[in-house]
């Protein structure tokens, strides 16, 4: 099933959230993504209707295997290409603001290609 970028984006915004707190709760998503709470809550409705996240009784949020799966990919596509970008002279929030809109587009065998040669390409460099 095709996923939205926005949903992407809510997705991925959890995931950090979850790394840096160690939950995640739509206040957090909000200011994360410069989004209101009621453009959070109704991602998480859909989010939730979809089997990609689950709310508790306290209003914490979770990533179910199909929302962290997403997220992992789309969280893992940032960081490398924010270090690319970086890596070749772009400053930190542009880097950070274009891997944003490059990894939703690129395709899997592209994104692979990129992470191989960065793998490769830091594990030639290292003395």
């Amino acid at each position: 099933m095709k996923i939205q970028k926005s949903s992407e984006d809510y997705l991925e915004a959890m995931l950090m959230l979850k790394e840096k707190h160690g939950f995640i709760r739509s206040v957090d998503i909000a200011a994360l993504l410069g989004v209101t709470k009621p453009s959070v809550s109704y991602a998480t409705k859909r989010l939730r209707e979809n089997g990609y996240i689950t709310m508790d009784p306290d209003g914490l949020i979770g990533l179910t295997d199909a929302g962290m799966e997403i997220a992992s990919r789309i969280y893992e596509r940032h960081k490398l290409l924010t270090q690319l970008l970086i890596g070749l002279g772009v400053s930190e929030e542009t880097a950070r603001e274009d891997a944003c809109k490059i990894e939703h587009d690129l395709s899997v065998e592209t994104f692979n290609a990129i992470r191989d040669h960065a793998r490769h390409y830091s594990s030639a460099h290292v003395e």
